[in-house]
């Protein structure tokens, strides 16, 4: 075994699996007309392998063929640079599109390796043993992985006791001698349609009440049971020249719902050990929000970009304002970058020698982005223009009546007709201002983790020690 194909891929998401997009059950994920993009968009993380412009950064050569490196467990801050560097780039290949496929799966295996070695320390469990040989099933199967950790919920005010009913956290509803049934929900599951195995986690701290729901496991997408109900959010049809970004690239979104699932006890990482969810769910954040930041690098240079081109196109690139905004969206993009690779440079290793990225920088990273996203587009959208959202369609060029009307009075500067124009304000409307634009705006609060949770984050990964000895040095007050 070792790295697949994109054809591979593609040929082993044809199953069983049952998933349902706007009430109708779906017979092939890879055939259907909106899910099949993201079945290509996917793909691309076998592409990369393929390609020598990117092989040496996407794949890992420890024998034989070596295998994708998001697989690798980071051992140095060396690790983590590159695999934040080798997301950065799929995500470039992806129209500002993270691929996911492999990222998050991977994260969650890295917290995983990290916490369940606790686990049996304290329980004599066999976590660790069960971590590891799923973890080496995906590596040399080169699988496409994706992780449900948010419950829906119900009640926020309220924990998995206190609901209106049992099941809106996912819950063991009975343990066997086999393994154990579970029931309930996630939502906000990336990707599920169209991986190979859904690894699930816990999604917050839990009480001895709680223990039931304290469970952490991983089965294939078409373990019976297991319905994925797919989020028709920007699947309406659009063509290239109106969405340039996001006619051929999706992501799909789920509720995955565990209508009593049986998963054997060899895929079960947790079960019951209460004092170890919040361990595993920070593990996996810590994590994910690294795997986060360094997704939103090419979409930040993508505002930018937009911007130059629109000041460009307007004849308005020398205009004072103009370059007050670029100035504050270049320090907001290389910020966020600085911030990135200093996560990964900071970053440390436990006992085992398992590196993970500093969480303090990781966190105020991500908070940066989200906290400033909104009035990036703000900028990018105020040098572009109202066209955004009220130009022609393509059919109005093609018209013979309108097309040489529209690219002389549309146009810009001299040199840039209509037609160019608009297919710029196309591709930034479809970044900033449609369904698309829309997903990363949402994406931007409310993905890896609120905007409170970073900055709970923050507050609990400061040491504050340093700085309030020094404070009291300056003060001459003696400890």
């Amino acid at each position: 075994m070792g790295l697949r194909t994109p054809q591979q891929y593609i040929d082993s998401i044809r199953d069983d699996r049952t998933v349902f997009y706007r009430g109708e059950q779906v017979a092939d994920v890879t055939t259907h007309p909106i899910i099949k993009k993201a079945v290509h968009h996917a793909a691309l993380d076998l592409e990369m392998t393929e390609d020598p412009e990117y092989r040496d950064l996407a794949v890992v050569k420890e024998g034989g063929d070596g295998y994708s490196r998001y697989f690798k467990i980071p051992a140095s801050t060396d690790d983590l640079l590159k695999r934040s560097q080798l997301i950065e780039a799929a995500t470039a290949l992806g129209k500002t599109l993270v691929v996911l496929v492999k990222e998050i799966g991977t994260d969650a295996l890295f917290a995983l390796h990290r916490v369940s070695r606790q686990v049996d320390q304290k329980y004599e469990t066999d976590y660790l043993r069960r971590v590891q040989a799923f973890y080496k099933h995906c590596r040399d199967n080169d699988l496409a992985l994706s992780v449900a950790q948010t419950d829906v919920k119900g009640d926020r005010s309220a924990g998995p006791q206190n609901q209106p009913h049992p099941d809106y956290y996912t819950r063991i509803v009975e343990r066997r001698a086999d393994g154990i049934v579970v029931r309930g929900a996630k939502i906000h599951t990336s990707c599920t349609t169209n991986v190979n195995e859904l690894i699930v986690l816990p999604t917050r701290a839990m009480s001895e009440a709680d223990k039931d729901y304290a469970l952490a496991f991983a089965i294939p997408v078409n373990t019976p049971g297991v319905k994925l109900v797919a989020s028709p959010y920007g699947g309406s049809p659009k063509s290239e020249f109106d969405a340039p970004l996001s006619a051929d690239r999706k992501m799909m979104e789920t509720i995955t719902i565990f209508d009593d699932v049986f998963v054997p006890w060899d895929r079960v990482f947790m079960a019951g050990e209460h004092d170890f969810a919040a361990a595993i769910a920070l593990g996996f954040v810590e994590y994910h929000r690294f795997t986060a930041v360094s997704y939103k690098l090419p979409l930040v240079d993508a505002l930018i970009g937009s911007a130059l081109l629109m000041a460009d196109m307007n004849g308005i690139a020398k205009a004072a304002h103009v370059r007050d905004k670029m100035i504050w969206l270049i320090s907001y993009a290389e910020t966020l970058r600085a911030l990135t690779e200093m996560a990964a440079i900071r970053g440390t290793g436990d006992a085992d020698g398992i590196f993970a990225p500093d969480a303090l920088t990781t966190n105020m990273a991500k908070y940066h982005f989200a906290h400033h996203y909104h009035e990036a587009l703000q900028h990018v959208q105020d040098i572009a223009g109202g066209m955004l959202v009220t130009g022609p369609g393509v059919e109005d060029f093609a018209n013979p009546e309108t097309g040489d009307l529209l690219r002389k009075y549309l146009g810009g500067r001299a040199g840039i007709d209509g037609e160019v124009r608009t297919r710029a304000m196309n591709m930034v409307s479809d970044l900033t201002t449609g369904d698309f634009g829309g997903y990363h705006a949402v994406l931007a609060i409310h993905a890896e983790g609120s905007l409170e949770a970073e900055k709970l984050m923050i507050s609990r990964a400061y040491d504050s020690r340093r700085t309030l000895a020094y404070a009291k040095k300056l003060a001459g007050i003696q400890e």
